[in-house]
C-alpha cells in the first residue's frame, strides 16, 4: 500500500467537468493498492497518517497534525503508484491490486478516515479524475506499506 501525501491549502477532485470533491487546509491522498495489502496494514497507514506532524505551528515548526489544525483529508485511489518502469518505456502496472479487493481496500481507507476526521472528501474508484491543488510548501510525503509495517 502506497500513500502519496500533499499538504495543500485547497485540493478538489472533478469528473467531467463536475466537483465531486473538495477541501481546504488539509492533506491530498493518493492512496495505490496491491494484492498483498491487509486490512492490519490499513490500520497502521492510517494510524501513520493521521498522526503526521507536517503542519506549523505557532513557532512556524512542523509540529501539528490534521486533527489539531481541524483539516480535511481529499483521497484518491490510484493505481499508478504500483508503477514498474523497470523494463523499456511503458510501465507495467501488474503489481497494482485487482479492482475488486482495491476498491474495497478504498473504501475501508475511507470509512477509517471518516472516523476521526469530520472532513473526508474522495474521488471516484476507477474513474478518469482531474484533481487539482495548491501544494503548501510544497510539502510531499510517500508513506510505503513496506516501511511502515515491517515487524
Amino acid at each position: 500500500m502506497k500513500f502519496l501525501i500533499q499538504r495543500v491549502e485547497k485540493a478538489s477532485v472533478s469528473i467531467e467537468k463536475k466537483t465531486v470533491g473538495e477541501i481546504e487546509n488539509g492533506f491530498l491522498v493518493f492512496v495505490g493498492i496491491c494484492d498483498t495489502d491487509t486490512f492490519e496494514m490499513a490500520d497502521k497507514m492510517i494510524n501513520k497518517l493521521l498522526n503526521l506532524r507536517i503542519f506549523s505551528d505557532e513557532d512556524d515548526k512542523t509540529n501539528l497534525d490534521i486533527k489539531t489544525v481541524n483539516g480535511g483529508l481529499l483521497i484518491i485511489s490510484q493505481f499508478t503508484l504500483y508503477a514498474d518502469c523497470r523494463k523499456g518505456n511503458r510501465p507495467s502496472f501488474t503489481k497494482a491490486g485487482k479492482p475488486d479487493f482495491a476498491n474495497e481496500m478504498y473504501n475501508y481507507i475511507l470509512k477509517k478516515c471518516s472516523e476521526q476526521i469530520p472532513h473526508v472528501a474522495h474521488g471516484v474508484f476507477g474513474e478518469h479524475m482531474d484533481v487539482s491543488l495548491i501544494n503548501s510548501g510544497p510539502f510531499t510525503i510517500i508513506l510505503d506499506s513496506e516501511d511502515i509495517c515491517r515487524k
